[in-house]
């Protein structure tokens, strides 16, 4: 266990092994603190503290819960409570966290909760809920309801598109989403914004949901299920969201065993990717990885691997089509990693095998030659599953156990399957190494697979390093190798058992290193530097050559290290000498000391840092000895030149400071006496000083100085007569060069004096020691730091570094101080020292001060406290508030008498960020050090073994971290009246005449509006004088100045929108008015641009306010039990029934005044847009603002509502637009809620039982269109019983079935008033007219859903008329308006209610009359009122195919188009689903067997398919055959739309028109061919795509045989797609890959040369892809064909007949050739042991006839092009002989010879 502890009393142990507090003899086991705090210095106090933090958390907490005080109280502890878990981790009993998690669940889920600050508790529960081992389920149970009506609220919101809630976006939409419909583009929107929040809760929570919870939960969401719907895609997120699958294994017939094999079996039957399978694979990987071995999933495996392989959407095949859904619904790789990784191990070693099939068969995809979309996939796949298998290895073999259920023995990885799944995936990840997109991936990959099995991964990665590092022609091979090594790093330098040789490989790697450290290539120095340290920090360097001698226990590799360890001293001081020619190089060259840009650049920024880094992480871990030739080495170098100051001699001081850092003592010996020298020597001569350009030497020796000094303040102490002395001389320095560094120089003397930090960042405890009989540094390589004794020596300051740190400050500040009060006071001219002044820090001292009360709240909003290490002495001076009187008359006195001075401005400007915000660090230097640590974490962290073991420099250096944000945390954010007094002098200065001051100024204030809580309500009024029209002083700068104040910046708080009504209420009417002020001007474009700018951020930010703040009673009961919770006991105790009856009245008062501020926002809105001086501009912004003001919690004012109807037809289109918007949404607000009856759907259907089927049941009959029962009276109308939603009732039923009842009476003269209107519009064959009716009448017949029957039947005697005109004017503009109208129409309605519209348009869609054009756009219309109504029409779907059967053999192509389409919706219904019964709708499999016997002709005959059809109807006496031509091309329209729609494969019955396809496809890609052919090509394509079932596929090769030799090449092109697309599904079947096998190579001897060829390509792509294997008998019958002896030439007489058709023997010959040549071709970029001898058989037939010899010379030149980058590789693998033969083969003839 970890250390225990006790307060007030003697350690006592503690049975259970964790740490236990005993406070008052009260134990409380922590859950899980941070380890880090025991390091800290100052650790002893933390106990009380956190105890005392807690005790307060807990009582405010509950108290404002309990006095229903939502914000401030409630929020404001919540943010407490975070802050506590950043500090402390989760440092509380295990009771308490339950509460705390209840407590959040129920705030989380409170209804009517402002959204964002349901998101505040959210992230705070998700931290809490987050470390899963923590609680168990007996621990805490949450109900599953209130989430899931919480998710049901936001991403399924009903009023969120009106406009009526305003959810926060934190992602922009990009705008092809915009083109979606508006349902799916909702959706979609609210989808990606909230998805991390609500999601991540769910994940976390469904773990808790009770045992019930499953069965529950499919009962809700069951009747959901239905596939042609949009609810499909709900049902199966909430699935995959909610359903728990970590139940323990005595609870799976509760749990998964409910659903698995029902939703199992869904997914192995669909196809064509519908956007709901990838939430299924999301649920089983969770499900897979949570029951590992409970479930057997061999019978899926190869299915579940096809479609990972589809899923990769690689390119195959010579003809490249994708369908594009398969674009946009690939599978999530992360959700692939886990599943895969799940199912690895166990008894039958099914998936190690499927996974090496799937590496094997897209190997060639990662070499990096290839390049595309998918590439990014294949990265991610490579880089991710190892970690996900180290991730399973660590929890079977190193995490504690847990509540959660252990994985059984019979399947936990053996080392038999580690071994095998590191060897898969070796070869993809060294090709991977240097593909284009960077070797971060692999390296990530390979930095897991060593942990596993460093003896496999390193060697190879070794290969390829050592000529990497000799190369001088290929830089991106060494830094691609580079940054594999450092990946590789820990695993190498420990060697271990598995590979013991490693470490003896890191001398030659470091020295090989060295001369990458190169001025010319950027990035090489870089990775070299990186590589350099990495392997560093693991080592000590101390050289123990000696030990073999005089000990003799030593092993092998131990006696080898110990030798090599003597090239140590060598290897830095080689390092040192690269350092100093890189320096030399980079010194700044004259050219740019005359330009002003004293910077460095970017670049060099970078090196110096590297550079700096390195060296310091190398004398860290040298030992003394080395150290001292280094030390000597670095201080001859500095003190014999003299550098510039800007660039390299920036590198040599840091190189300095690197030096002194390690060992203070001897290093400070040599620098600073001569530095202090030096100065003094040079500053003797008097006007010396008082240059304008100081002399270079003294620069650089000052500067040297300054880097020096940052070392332990107690080592400084000793020179601290000679410190001052150089201090006083100094900081009057004329120049400015000069007088900077001095300040840097007190800066770091301060620093190093009054701060705490570690010593030391060594890898062993206690510094590098020499080898001696006892310990040997050898052991200690690649070590990883010790938790439990870091032994980290930390610099506290001793009372004498105080007591100098005062004596400084006093000596050389306070007169500056004084200088610059008289300065204000106008009586002394200032000093060109003071502006210098801006760099000492003041972090030691705290404001002591009160504060102005903001809020009034009863619950106390204290700040905390936090100790970090310094008691203050208050009897001193507080420096920093002599600092800040002094500094705020000063600005106020510049402001008045030099406002151009800016640089004194700037310096102001910098001090007071520093009075406000430094604390010893800043905020982003503190950021960017943390982000820094975890980087270096990822990379050198083992994740196998877990536990912290990191290296001794990153932990001490988390530990520093630690103490860095209690620094940050400390002073916390009490607002104070100093701080308002520095905060109003900001915003003067944000709103000055120069912009460069107000940028600098506004960004200060911004910090500080983000760190001081509260303080801006004091700001907003100051900001909006500006604003105020009535004001004649503001100039225009101020007036921009404020704007720029309001708009904030892009991550900081933007003061125009803050979330609360006061806010609001006082900005956006101040922005409207503004528009009159007399310094705002619209000629001025950045005016303009800056208002626009903040209509569109309040746009973007806004989220619905709040309105009502009302906490539940169950909220109040869990905050009462934690109340009454001890260790510890909450501060304030719970509030009394008064102060509660006190608060419940203060709430309600809240909500009163909440409405009362949001009606009075509306109303001054409303009052500004009434002002006639208002102009254009603001009058949009305005109408922007109202529309924000819409909610679904409260009507808008009925001001509002007319203003909005009144603009409804105002001029501007802009207005127009929001105007109708907005209406929408007030109608919602005002739609009355109706009167709901229940009902039992089996009472109508009179059968009582219910089947677990979904589809066409006897009990769902009753709901289907059937014409013979149509409410065609009134009376039959009422006892109809009308159902308008399309899926209830196709899956089962829910348990109560709502139906409404409610007769509106419409004011129906507005109807029959407007007939006229109605058929002058529809006569009127304008496009805008057209779309004006179309819109009434949808709207007319959505409207009507309530109305009684007698209303009803006349609204449609009068729209039947108008539709048909309608119809029969449609134009190519309006027939997609059209279209929409009745599609909307007929959405979610019951068709039995739409009879007349249905009956009207199935009347004869295909006529004739008016062209083809009227019946395409017929069809159209009646396919988007049917294809609404889904599964519920199938009497109408049988009508209509029977009335469109004989007209397939239409003439033209919109309308066979159209047929094509149609009848796919036709087929959509009849799906072959699991639990689904057969379908009443049409059927597919009979339509197809009808088509057939119509296409025979064209099938019997052998002739070539001519399109030699004249385009002409007329009826004659066509033959059949031409009729079956024009059938087939409906046909192909059809399956080319149905290819990518529909959810079920291609029908075995469609499988029958292979054969007619094969013949019509064209064999060149040549886009002169008809229609009909492209079309059979597109087809194949796409069926080639299609998911096979393992019973289709000898269907599928009985075809092959075709006296047509298209036919055969087209089967080829058909086999290579369809292969790799069901891989393994083939793979499975081994008969099936014979047939393929059989198949081939017959056609390879086929007598048309083009055939053959092509069966070449395809061998050679099975053979790539693994598919079939190269064995011996397949090359001994190559090598037999082409041995084949051919015919003597001089029989045949030139030029005869008989030349052209190739003889049997040429074409077998030949055979063999192409199968020797596939052969190679199929291992494009290595050498198999086979290929050497293949190759030089190949080249006997250089001389063959013609086709041999074309193939001979293009294979050997493929050969070339592909092996030539690595042939230094791939010779090694031929024997001489071999090699002379190629050589010849490859190498060119000289033109010459």
């Amino acid at each position: 266990g970890l250390k225990k502890y006790r307060f007030h009393s003697p350690k006592t142990p503690d049975p259970s092994g964790r740490n236990a507090y005993t406070i008052q003899n009260v134990w409380f086991v922590p859950q899980k603190d941070i380890v880090y705090n025991e390091l800290l210095p100052y650790k002893d106090k933390l106990d009380e503290e956190s105890n005392e933090f807690l005790a307060q958390i807990k009582g405010n907490l509950g108290r404002a819960v309990q006095l229903r005080e939502i914000w401030p109280g409630v929020l404001f502890w919540t943010r407490k409570l975070s802050t506590y878990m950043r500090l402390y981790g989760r440092k509380f009993s295990k009771e308490d966290h339950v509460h705390f998690v209840k407590l959040l669940y129920e705030l989380v889920t409170i209804p009517k909760l402002e959204i964002s600050m349901m998101q505040c508790f959210a992230r705070l529960l998700i931290t809490l809920l987050k470390k899963k081992e923590l609680l168990s389920r007996e621990d805490l149970e949450l109900p599953w309801r209130p989430l899931y009506e919480l998710q049901d609220r936001i991403l399924y919101s009903k009023t969120e598109h009106l406009g009526l809630n305003w959810f926060p976006r934190y992602i922009h939409i990009p705008s092809e989403t915009l083109l979606k419909s508006g349902k799916d583009h909702v959706r979609y929107q609210q989808q990606r914004f909230t998805k991390s929040f609500s999601v991540c809760l769910c994940m976390n929570a469904c773990r808790y949901f009770p045992e019930s919870a499953t069965q529950e939960m499919l009962e809700e969401w069951r009747p959901l299920m239905c596939p042609f719907d949009v609810t499909m895609q709900k049902a199966m997120g909430y699935f995959e969201l909610f359903l728990p699958t970590t139940l323990p294994p005595e609870l799976h017939d509760k749990g998964f065993k409910l659903w698995f094999d029902e939703l199992i079996s869904l997914w192995v039957s669909v196809q064509n990717l519908p956007s709901w399978e990838v939430n299924l694979v999301s649920l089983f990987a969770r499900l897979a990885n949570d029951n590992i071995g409970y479930i057997d999933w061999d019978p899926y495996i190869p299915k579940i691997f096809t479609r990972i392989l589809r899923s990769l959407n690689l390119p195959v095949g010579s003809s490249q089509m994708l369908v594009s859904r398969y674009l946009t619904n690939a599978y999530d790789i992360s959700h692939v990693v886990i599943w895969i990784s799940a199912l690895l191990g166990g008894p039958s070693k099914q998936t190690q095998t499927q996974l090496s099939g799937l590496f094997n068969s897209i190997a060639s995809f990662f070499h990096p030659s290839n390049h595309g979309r998918w590439l990014m996939k294949l990265m991610k796949l490579v880089q991710r599953l190892p970690a996900s298998v180290v991730k399973r290895l660590h929890r079977e073999r190193y995490r504690m156990p847990t509540w959660l259920t252990p994985v059984p023995e019979s399947h936990l990885l053996s080392e038999q399957d580690i071994t095998d799944f590191v060897e898969s995936m070796k070869q993809p990840i060294l090709l991977v190494m240097f593909s284009k997109t960077g070797s971060l991936d692999a390296a990530q990959a390979l930095q897991n697979l060593a942990l596993l099995r460093p003896d496999l991964v390193i060697p190879p990665v070794l290969e390829k390093t050592y000529p990497a590092m000799e190369t001088l022609t290929e830089p991106h091979q060494l830094t691609a190798t580079l940054s594999c090594m450092i990946g590789v790093a820990r695993s190498l330098v420990a060697g271990g058992q598995r590979f013991p040789e490693g470490p003896t490989h890191m001398l030659p790697l470091l020295m090989r290193a060295l001369p990458g450290v190169d001025p010319n290539d950027f990035s090489k120095c870089m990775i070299t530097f990186q590589f350099l340290a990495t392997f560093v920090t693991l080592v000590p360097l101390v050289d123990c050559s000696a030990a073999v001698q005089t000990r003799n226990d030593l092993t092998q590799v131990e006696k080898v290290l110990c030798s090599a360890s003597a090239e140590f001293e060598d290897f830095v001081l080689q390092f040192i000498d690269r350092c100093f020619a890189l320096i030399d190089t980079s010194t700044l060259e004259q050219t740019r000391e005359e330009m002003e840009t004293e910077k460095m650049t970017h670049l060099e920024s970078l090196v110096e840092l590297g550079l700096s880094s390195t060296f310091s992480t190398i004398l860290t871990q040298c030992s003394m000895e080395i150290f001292q030739v280094a030390l000597e080495k670095v201080f001859n170098f500095a003190t014999t030149n003299i550098f510039e100051t800007h660039v390299a001699g920036r590198m040599v001081a840091n190189m300095c400071r690197a030096a002194t850092k390690c060992h203070p003592a001897e290093a400070l010996k040599l620098f600073l006496p001569h530095c202090c020298n030096a100065i003094l020597q040079i500053s003797a001569y008097e006007e010396e000083l008082n240059e304008e350009e100081l002399d270079k030497e003294l620069m650089w020796n000052l500067q040297l100085l300054s880097e020096v000094t940052r070392v332990d303040g107690d080592q400084l102490l000793l020179y601290r007569s000679q410190l001052v002395q150089i201090l006083q001389l100094t900081l009057h320095l004329k120049c400015k060069q000069g007088y900077n560094l001095a300040c840097k120089l007190l800066y770091h003397i301060l620093r190093s004096m009054s701060l705490i930090y570690p010593r030391e960042y060594c890898s062993m405890p206690g510094g590098v020691q020499q080898h001696t009989d006892t310990y040997l540094p050898i052991k200690d390589w690649g070590r990883p730091g010790d938790l439990l004794n870091l032994g980290i020596q930390w610099h506290m300051p001793s009372t004498e570094e105080k007591e100098f740190v005062f004596y400084l400050l006093d000596l050389l500040l306070k007169p500056e101080l004084q200088h610059l009060q008289k300065h204000t006071q106008g009586e002394q001219d200032i000093s060109r020292s003071a502006t210098g002044y801006g760099n000492i820090p003041i972090s030691t001292f705290p404001f002591i001060n009160i504060k102005p009360e903001m809020i009034k709240s009863i619950i106390q909003l204290c700040e905390t406290n936090v100790y970090t290490g310094v008691d203050y002495d208050l009897s001193r001076e507080n420096y920093r508030e002599d600092i800040c009187k002094v500094i705020r008359p000063l600005l106020h006195h510049t402001l008045e008498h030099s406002e151009d001075d800016i640089k004194s401005l700037f310096s102001i400007i910098k001090i007071i960020n520093d009075l406000l915000h430094f604390k010893g660090s800043h905020k982003h230097e503190f950021d960017s050090r943390w982000k820094s640590f975890s980087l270096i974490k990822k990379s050198m962290e083992n994740k196998l073994h877990g536990s912290k073991q990191h290296i001794r420099a990153l932990l001490i250096d988390r530990v520093m971290l630690q103490h860095e944000l209690r620094n940050l945390t400390k002073e916390g954010c009490c607002y104070r009246s100093v701080h308002q007094d520095l905060i109003n002098d900001l915003l003067r200065l944000s709103t000055s005449r120069y912009s460069q001051v107000r940028s600098k100024a506004q960004n200060v204030l911004f910090t500080a509006l983000g760190t001081y809580s509260l303080c801006c309500r004091d700001v907003i009024p100051a900001v909006l004088e500006y604003l105020d029209p009535d004001r004649t002083d503001v100039t225009q700068q101020q007036f921009k100045g404020a704007l720029y104040c309001l708009l904030g910046n892009h991550s900081g708080i933007c003061l125009a929108n803050l979330q609360y009504w006061d806010c609001i209420a006082l900005t956006w009417p101040a922005i409207l008015h503004s528009g009159m002020s007399p310094s705002m001007s619209l000629e001025k474009s950045s005016v303009v641009r800056l208002f626009d700018d903040l209509a569109d951020k309040i746009h973007r930010q806004y989220e619905t306010i709040g309105i009502d703040f009302s906490i539940p009673e169950s909220c109040v009961e869990v905050a009462l039990k934690m109340m009454k919770s001890s260790n510890p006991e909450p501060t304030p105790c719970a509030a009394s029934e008064q102060e509660e009856l006190e608060g419940r009245k203060r709430q309600e008062q809240k909500n009163k005044d909440s409405v009362q501020k949001y009606e009075k926002l509306v109303v001054d809105l409303l009052d500004s847009l009434y002002d006639r001086n208002l102009l254009w501009k603001f009058e949009q912004i305005a109408i922007g603002f109202l529309s924000l003001m819409l909610r679904d919690d409260h009507p808008l004012p009925s001001s509002a509502v007319l203003f909005f109807v009144e603009s409804l037809n105002h001029d501007s289109l802009l207005v127009r637009n929001g105007a109708i918007s907005a209406v929408s949404g007030i109608l919602k607000q005002l739609k009355r809620p109706h009167k709901k009856v229940a009902v039992n759907p089996y009472d109508i259907s009179e059968l009582k039982t219910s089947s677990l089927l979904a589809g066409d049941r006897p009990d769902n009959q009753w709901l289907r269109y059937d014409s013979s029962r149509l409410p065609c009276s009134q009376q039959d109308w009422n006892e109809c019983c009308f159902i308008e939603k399309t899926h209830w009732g196709y899956s089962i039923w829910p348990r109560y079935t709502f139906l409404q009842f409610l007769n509106i009476t419409v004011t129906h003269h507005l109807v029959q008033n407007d007939v006229f209107n109605l058929e002058r519009l529809v006569a009127d064959s304008h496009e805008s007219t057209q779309r004006c009716v179309a819109e009434i009448i949808s709207g007319l017949i959505r409207g009507s859903k309530h109305w009684s029957y007698s209303k009803v039947e006349k609204l449609w005697a009068l729209l039947c008329p108008l539709l048909r005109k309608a119809l029969s004017n449609i134009t190519i503009e309006t027939y997609a308006d059209w279209g929409t109208c009745i599609a909307t129409a007929c959405e979610s309605r019951d068709p039995r209610k739409l009879h007349w519209l249905f009956e009207m348009l199935m009347e004869s869609p295909v006529t004739g009359e008016g062209g083809s054009f009227v019946d395409a756009c017929r069809l159209y219309v009646l396919q988007g009122g049917l294809a609404q109504q889904e599964w519920r029409v199938p009497e109408l779907l049988h009508r209509l195919l029977q009335y469109l059967e004989p007209k397939l053999t239409q003439v033209y192509k919109n309308v066979r188009e159209r047929i094509g389409s149609v009848l796919t919706y036709i087929f959509m219904i009849d799906v072959n689903l699991p639990h689904t019964q057969p379908t009443t709708s049409p059927r597919n499999a009979e339509f197809t067997e009808r088509v057939l016997a119509r296409l025979k002709p064209l099938t019997e005959g052998e002739e070539e398919i001519q399109n030699h059809v004249v385009e002409e109807n007329t009826e004659g006496d066509q033959d059949e055959r031409t009729q079956a031509i024009k059938l087939l091309k409906t046909v192909l329209k059809w399956l080319m739309t149905s290819a990518g729609r529909s959810f079920s494969s291609v029908v075995p019955e469609q499988l029958r028109l292979l054969p007619l396809l094969f013949k019509i496809a064209p064999v060149e890609n040549d886009d002169s061919y008809d229609e009909m052919k492209r079309d059979a090509k597109t087809c194949l394509s796409l069926m080639s795509q299609g998911l096979l079932y393992s019973e289709q596929i000898p269907q599928v090769l009985s075809i092959s045989r075709s006296s047509s030799w298209h036919a055969r090449y087209t089967v080829l092109t058909y086999l290579q797609i369809m292969v790799f697309y069901n891989l393994f599904t083939f793979l499975s079947d081994a008969k099936a890959v014979s047939d393929v096998r059989a198949l081939v190579l017959s056609l390879l001897e086929d007598e048309q040369l083009e055939v053959r060829e092509m069966a070449a390509t395809t061998l050679s792509g099975f053979l790539q892809c693994n598919f079939l294997s190269i064995d011996e008998p397949m090359q001994a019958h190559f090598e037999a064909l082409s041995k084949t002896r051919l015919p003597k030439r001089k029989r045949r007489e030139l030029g005869s007949v008989v030349d052209t058709i190739p003889s049997a023997d040429l074409v077998r010959r030949h055979a063999g050739v192409l199968g020797l040549s596939a052969c190679i071709l199929s291992s494009p970029y290595d050498v198999p042991t086979w290929m050497p001898q293949i190759l030089v058989d190949l080249s006997a037939h250089l001389n063959d006839t013609q086709p041999i010899e074309m193939t001979v010379k293009k294979t050997l030149s493929d050969f070339r092009r592909t092996h030539h980058d690595n042939w230094q590789e791939h010779q090694q693998k031929f024997t001489d002989d071999q090699l002379l033969v190629l050589t010849d083969l490859l190498v060119s003839p000289c033109y010459y010879a």
